[in-house]
């Protein structure tokens, strides 16, 4: 066999190991579960490293770090194989900071925050987002909005629920009030009185629908069998609230609901006042983002808000939704492909898949 004819074998071999094509798109996802070598340079890699891709013929896989290095390669000093992985540093180093943000008294500047970190201004604001989706700023906001519900719901004093929650005066934390709790804080404490709530209930063809608004926009959207029952799931959410129902101006809505259902490829125009965590809220915009027609499992859907391993943290949020079609957590099936469990049933979730692939 001469020389060329072995080069060939070599690098056939290699394309048709599936590892290679990890290689190609330096997926750091498996970084960890296998590492490569290249003869020519005598060093070892993880799939991800960034360094100029070599030729197969010249590529080797190693099943660990000692697997390589017992045949004779050194760790890349770019990808660096035997320290933990960028992203996992970058993880550490950015909840170092999350705990930062959330032990102190006010949110400490951008600045403050890059220099505990140990990088500049930019890469901390860069690097921040890509790992929790969220800019420095925004994190800090929602963890004091959470605080604020918290202390509210145990009854506090709004005055002090405010500063404890971090916010430095009664005037900062108002501003920002109603996109925080949808309602002004005494409200928000009494379960929502004196919050009118505006409801209407139809029928669709997947069974009884009821429509919520506030004067933020569509606050809920509930199916089920038993109208009195999605009723009593709005007075569940809003228990002090004052709900408004049976009024003829508010069939209109119910009706262009309705129509999202009965012809997914409509869409919705319509404001809506989402109220969640930050962590929910992550989740439901990118559900909001899979597009009609299309599913995505929970791991794609962790992937995507950049927590990969958050898989049951996503299928929680997504049963928390109480935005029925308008927030599509429908459109989320199992790694496997089977549908798993929806908060009004899973055949309607099968309907609803069915009509939107033929949408």
């Amino acid at each position: 066999m001469n020389r060329a004819t072995r080069t060939a074998e070599l690098a056939k071999a290699t394309q048709n190991d599936p590892r290679w094509a990890l290689i190609v798109v330096r997926d750091a996802l498996v970084d960890r579960t296998f590492y490569y070598s290249v003869k020519t340079t005598g060093v070892y890699c993880r799939p991800s490293c960034a360094a100029r891709l070599a030729r197969p013929e010249n590529v080797q896989f190693h099943g660990t770090c000692e697997e390589a290095e017992k045949a004779g390669f050194r760790p890349c000093k770019r990808c660096k194989p035997t320290e933990p992985s960028l992203a996992k540093r970058h993880a550490a180093t950015i909840a170092k900071v999350c705990r930062m943000i959330e032990t102190s008294e006010e949110s400490p500047s951008l600045n403050k925050l890059a220099e505990y970190a140990g990088m500049s201004a930019f890469h901390l604001h860069r690097t921040f987002k890509a790992v929790t989706g969220l800019t420095p700023n925004g994190y800090a906001a929602a963890h004091r909005a959470h605080r604020v519900r918290a202390k509210l719901g145990n009854n506090q004093s709004v005055t002090d629920a405010i500063y404890d929650a971090g916010f430095n005066s009664n005037s900062c934390f108002y501003e920002t009030s109603n996109a925080v709790l949808g309602m002004t804080p005494s409200n928000f404490r009494a379960g929502g009185a004196n919050t009118d709530i505006h409801f209407a209930i139809g029928e669709c063809s997947l069974g009884s629908i009821l429509v919520a608004k506030s004067e933020r926009g569509v606050c809920c959207i509930l199916l089920g069998e038993d109208p009195a029952l999605l009723i009593h799931d709005l007075q569940d959410q809003f228990p002090k609230a004052n709900l408004i129902g049976d009024e003829s101006r508010y069939e209109d809505l119910v009706a262009k609901v309705v129509g999202l259902i009965e012809k997914p490829g409509v869409g919705l125009d319509l404001p809506l006042d989402i109220r969640g965590t930050a962590f929910q809220q992550r989740v439901w915009k990118a559900l909001q983002q899979i597009p009609v027609g299309s599913t995505a499992s929970y791991a794609d859907i962790a992937k995507q808000i950049g927590m990969p391993k958050a898989v049951r943290a996503v299928a929680q949020a997504c049963g928390a939704n109480t935005l029925a079609v308008a927030i599509p957590c429908h459109r989320v099936i199992r790694n496997d492909g089977a549908l798993s469990g929806y908060r009004w049933g899973v055949e309607r979730k099968r309907v609803l898949l069915d009509r939107e692939a033929h949408a």
